[in-house]
């Protein structure tokens, strides 16, 4: 099978995962394009879909809990479209098989990185809006992240920076410091590593994760652990 065969077969498999079949079919292969892969590549439509995603989300979720507060939706989107929660759902969808890597990437293994995976799913939603617009967005979105979404039953969950902090103002002490000790890895596969303390607990932790975000939450529940 020639590589056009096999990579047409792919973008197939995945519009059927999708829940939707693309009017212009190169929307979807520039989505899949890795930065790596060639002058065309998926960072434009990766912007355009983490918007949309994030308006799409809150909607859904405003729809689905007319009760919550600001803050719990806030929170519930939050955990919903965090990296390495687009990650998991691109590996569900089996988007790693669709992508369109350089030689380097492909050594490296990059169709397992999470970073490339979340972003490259971002990028695919960014091609479903510019292909059918919001209306074609809804029913994807709904088929990838329902399920999440209603297990979230309305209830906010609370994330490891939010119960340390929580934890040390009920002790009337100062809030936690966050500090990125280095940054790790190729532009493709990045690595943050920071180190969370309270200082008046004399208490530190260094934990790595593939943003920032999520090396101060793995830190903070380092931390909580040996608080707790």
């Amino acid at each position: 099978m020639s590589a056009g065969a096999s990579s047409g077969r792919a973008m197939a498999a995945l519009e059927a995962r999708l829940g939707h079949a693309f009017r212009n079919r190169a929307l979807l292969a520039r989505a899949l394009t890795h930065r790596s892969g060639g002058a065309g590549h998926n960072e434009r439509l990766e912007f355009l879909g983490d918007a949309a995603l994030g308006f799409e989300i809150g909607s859904q979720l405003f729809d689905a809990y007319p009760d919550a507060a600001e803050r719990d939706l806030s929170l519930m989107r939050a955990s919903l479209v965090r990296n390495d929660a687009l990650a998991a759902i691109a590996a569900e969808i089996e988007l790693g098989a669709a992508l369109r890597l350089g030689s380097g990437e492909k050594r490296a293994g990059a169709r397992r990185s999470a970073s490339i995976l979340a972003n490259a799913l971002e990028a695919v939603l960014g091609a479903v809006v510019r292909d059918g617009g919001v209306d074609a967005l809804r029913p994807v979105v709904k088929r990838l992240f329902g399920a999440r979404l209603a297990a979230l039953g309305g209830h906010a969950p609370q994330d490891a920076k939010t119960k340390l902090q929580e934890l040390v103002q009920a002790r009337s002490i100062p809030l936690p410091d966050y500090l990125v000790e280095r940054v790790e890895g190729a532009d493709h596969a990045r690595r943050f590593v920071v180190r969370c303390r309270v200082a008046q607990l004399d208490v530190d932790a260094a934990a790595a994760g593939n943003s920032r975000r999520e090396a101060e939450q793995r830190a903070a529940d380092a931390v909580l652990r040996r608080l707790l």
